[in-house]
């Protein structure tokens, strides 16, 4: 049988090394301000994923709304970047000279930047 996941469990977490503390630091992209250390990868997990479910009751409890996890956000594909003038002639000079369109270059780029 699969288990409901909890309110906490949708969010988007992230483990990284801290050469600083020594120790793994456990993240929440949807609570950019909250952390955990811990001396391993799973600790580190376990324990921002703690901070967060007592920080999302706490703000149910006060009658603020948690934000929305990512996980369930839908995404167009579409967004509109601002670039400088230069910027933006020598990329569509790079999508011609590449022989595709400014999008298909566009997307290239940014889907290689995202690997």
């Amino acid at each position: 049988m699969v288990q409901a996941a909890k309110k906490s469990d949708l969010y988007t977490y992230r483990i990284t090394w801290s050469e600083e503390d020594k120790e793994y630091v456990g993240l929440c992209a949807e609570f950019p301000s909250l952390s955990w250390l811990a001396d391993t990868k799973e600790e580190a997990l376990r324990g921002i994923n703690a901070v967060v479910t007592d920080v999302i009751s706490d703000m149910e409890t006060n009658g603020e709304t948690p934000p929305e996890p990512l996980s369930l956000k839908h995404y167009s594909g579409k967004f509109l970047v601002r670039v400088p003038p230069d910027v933006h002639r020598k990329l569509a000079i790079e999508a011609a000279e590449s022989q595709v369109s400014f999008n298909r270059y566009i997307n290239a780029r940014l889907s290689a930047e995202c690997k």
